[in-house]
């Protein structure tokens, strides 16, 4: 279970002018404004109950919260970008109000929604589409010095189920972060995180191939964020619907860690919490 030390990740990053050590792995609370994302229990479309849900998961213990407004399921509806805006920068501030101490992460990949989110108090921006469905993203970001979740997806929310295709998955992605990463450097991003995209364009078995060998990512040298939480290739083995997958969601959340993921993105903190904490205590004897 120990780490692999050849490839030496950079696992600090800059985030709200606070120095974050990945090194131990973070929780990431999920935060969807939407009224249509997959996992029903998620929604949070009202500012009243985004603000309470920020609460929950801080108390649970998350590290950072993912704030999103465009819901990213195979075949959502493609809203406006006024309609993202209208939506997330009231909950934004919000959230960075009551809590001025977390580390808010907006989930968008237009540049001008992240953008506004990061001056109405965001620290990170996640970005689905890795720069692809907005060319002004890599500026932006540079532009902003925030740390940036390049995620692999091809297409879009849309069509995404109909790009499902590859020869070799885990080389595709592989070289698909080196060809982004080499351009976010170029335009002097300095923080990266990157995000395999458990489900964006894959089918359950793409998703578990890329999982099972998820620390061969490490020869990027980056952190690695890992969002699997009440996925069709949790439920798909173990029955039921979103609704049933947090036990299996975090058993596969633990072999994660296992394999060195630095970041578990999640509907629910305290379960998440409570893996990396057992995985800890693993490595510590």
């Amino acid at each position: 279970m120990a780490k692999d030390t050849f490839f030496r990740k950079k696992e600090t990053i800059n985030a709200g002018g606070k120095l974050i050590n990945l090194g131990t792995p973070k929780v990431m609370g999920i935060i969807n404004l939407t009224p249509d994302s997959f996992y029903a229990g998620s929604r949070k479309p009202l500012i009243t109950d985004a603000l309470l849900q920020a609460n929950k998961l801080l108390a649970d213990g998350a590290d950072f919260l993912d704030i999103g407004a465009y819901s990213s399921r195979p075949g959502a509806e493609n809203i406006s970008v006024q309609e993202e805006t209208d939506r997330l920068l009231p909950v934004v501030k919000l959230i960075a109000a009551n809590h001025p101490d977390a580390i808010l992460s907006v989930d968008t990949f237009r540049a001008a929604v992240a953008e506004g989110a990061i001056k109405a108090g965001a620290h990170i921006i996640n970005d689905i589409s890795g720069g692809q469905l907005d060319e002004n993203m890599f500026a932006t970001v540079a532009r902003l010095q925030v740390p940036y979740i390049l995620m692999h997806m091809k297409g879009t929310p849309q069509n995404m189920n109909q790009k499902a295709e590859y020869n070799d998955i885990f080389t595709e992605v592989l070289e698909y972060f080196s060809e982004r990463y080499h351009q976010l450097k170029q335009a002097g991003v300095h923080d990266v995180i990157i995000d395999p995209g458990f489900g964006f364009a894959k089918m359950p078995e793409h998703s578990y191939a890329l999982m099972s060998r998820l620390q061969d990512f490490n020869i990027l040298q980056l952190p690695v964020l890992v969002g699997i939480s009440r996925k069709r290739m949790v439920y798909r083995i173990t029955g039921g619907t979103a609704e049933d997958a947090l036990n299996g969601t975090t058993a596969l959340n633990t072999i994660a860690l296992t394999k060195g993921a630095n970041i578990l993105r999640v509907h629910d903190a305290k379960e998440a919490v409570e893996a990396i904490k057992i995985y800890l205590q693993c490595n510590s004897v």
